[in-house]
């Protein structure tokens, strides 16, 4: 009878999870980890710009990518004026691929991918939930968008909210040489 109901409970938690990944949107976990493995392909050093779309904002910005976690994570650090400005940290979770993004605004939106190209290079990732958001109305990022160019060039699009109102920021960058 034990053994029976461990079966039950076996297969009811393994037909939740099941549903739960089928209602994610999520792209097949071969692309994620196509992808995935595009974005480990970052390890190294890179220059560039940013500007906040519609706020008049811009400057230069670097970033510096590395595998941390025996190589299941690679840290995203965008750095400027010396200084790591922002985090994410990109993983996968089963064949779901996920982003923390370790806000300047003080937050952390923990971020899901919903969609890729054709090829890998641009993945969409939609915010799931965040940590220490201090009002609703307080800023964030919502949406990030990596478009992986080519080997030595990278897009980068933060989708911002806040007090009703959306901006996107845009990093450039090349790789060091």
């Amino acid at each position: 009878m034990r053994n029976y109901l461990a079966a039950i409970f076996v297969s009811c938690v393994f037909v939740s999870a099941q549903a739960q990944h089928d209602q994610g949107g999520s792209p097949p976990a071969s692309k994620t980890n196509k992808t995935f493995n595009l974005i480990k392909a970052l390890v190294g050093d890179w220059q560039g710009s940013y500007e906040w779309i519609g706020k008049n904002r811009k400057g230069p910005m670097n970033a510096r990518y590395y595998l941390t976690g025996n190589g299941t994570a690679v840290v995203e650090d965008l750095i400027v004026d010396g200084n790591a400005n922002m985090t994410t940290v990109y993983h996968l979770d089963g064949a779901d691929l996920r982003a923390t993004h370790y806000c300047a605004a003080g937050n952390q939106p923990r971020l899901k991918a919903t969609s890729t190209d054709g090829d890998n290079k641009v993945v969409k990732f939609h915010m799931v939930d965040i940590t220490n958001m201090p009002t609703p109305e307080a800023g964030h990022v919502r949406d990030l968008e990596l478009r992986l160019t080519s080997a030595s060039q990278i897009t980068i699009l933060f989708t911002f909210v806040g007090s009703g109102k959306e901006s996107v920021e845009r990093i450039e960058l090349a790789r060091k040489v």
